[in-house]
């Protein structure tokens, strides 16, 4: 048989220079670029507030993490959580769910349950152990009856 290597430490992302990963350079560059456009377009004062709050947005999409993930998947989250509504109530109503646009039928009337004497469950536990060589006597019976009909 051949030997393969698996591969260790998946999550860790790969460093392009020094410490800082692809994704890492990525955003910020991408909040470099914003940051020399806001350069041209706006006067100092503008250019400072705007730019510093660019700067402190890649920084923290970049760098933080939050219970070891990273930062853009925590705010996605947030976002998915806000949008779930924040009360469930259970629908106790028997025959139809009605949901937001449609209305699922349920079945009416519940499946009765198979009780099984105390013997016919040690012959079930009897088959199980033995892998299905043993069939039972009253499987192999019922067989017979097929058979003869």
């Amino acid at each position: 048989m051949q030997q393969f290597t698996i591969p260790q430490f998946i999550d860790v992302e790969d460093k392009i220079i020094g410490p800082i990963t692809t994704r890492q350079f990525i955003i910020m560059l991408g909040g470099f670029m914003l940051i020399a456009g806001c350069y041209k377009l706006f006067d100092f004062a503008l250019f400072l507030t705007v730019g510093l709050s660019i700067f402190g947005v890649s920084v923290l999409f970049a760098f933080v993490k939050i219970n070891g993930r990273p930062f853009h998947l925590f705010a996605l989250n947030v976002v998915q959580t806000s949008k779930r509504s924040k009360l469930r109530v259970w629908n106790h109503k028997i025959g139809m769910i009605e949901l937001d646009d449609e209305t699922i039928p349920m079945p009416a009337e519940k499946i009765p349950a198979k009780h099984y004497s105390f013997s016919r469950l040690t012959e079930l536990s009897l088959i199980v152990d033995t892998g299905g060589e043993y069939k039972g006597e009253q499987l192999a019976d019922a067989k017979i009856e097929t058979l003869n009909i």
